[in-house]
């Protein structure tokens, strides 16, 4: 499979499973919600501060995102290095902005927008992003 096929993997799905590297070097995985930008090759993740994932980029950036076609039988994988945003602070400050454009590409309006700003600070969120250093991965059978 070409890196154009790879890459397209990641346009038919909005889940994936994000890689990042525990203390001691084994892959600690997590199903997480992304949002791909094929003209800037990155991917935007909402994380929560305090959590493995984002303790493990702070640590060693770098991350690796899986996806498996709808059947099953194609795979890609993006490696890159990751970026994190400050923790949301303030219902109205850059990272909010930020995590509420990625809600609204992912998932489209809120029913309440200022519930989810509060809940964004709440929770400590920030967000992740890897911009893509290598794509690789298996095509399914071909019959």
């Amino acid at each position: 499979m070409t890196a154009d096929g790879l890459e397209r993997l990641f346009a038919t799905s909005k889940i994936g499973a994000l890689v990042t590297l525990k203390r001691d070097g084994r892959p600690q995985l997590s199903n997480i919600v992304y949002h791909y930008d094929p003209g800037a090759r990155t991917f935007a993740v909402s994380v929560t501060d305090g959590r493995a994932k984002t303790a493990n980029v702070r640590r060693d950036p770098r991350v690796s995102l899986y996806v498996s076609a709808a059947d099953g039988w194609a795979y890609a994988v993006a490696e890159g290095t990751a970026e994190l945003s400050p923790v949301a602070a303030d219902p109205h400050d850059a990272t909010v902005e930020d995590l509420v454009a990625l809600y609204r590409t992912v998932q489209g309006e809120h029913q309440d927008w200022d519930e989810f700003r509060a809940a964004m600070v709440a929770d400590g969120r920030l967000v992740l992003r890897m911009r893509v250093e290598r794509f690789y991965g298996m095509a399914g059978p071909t019959g």
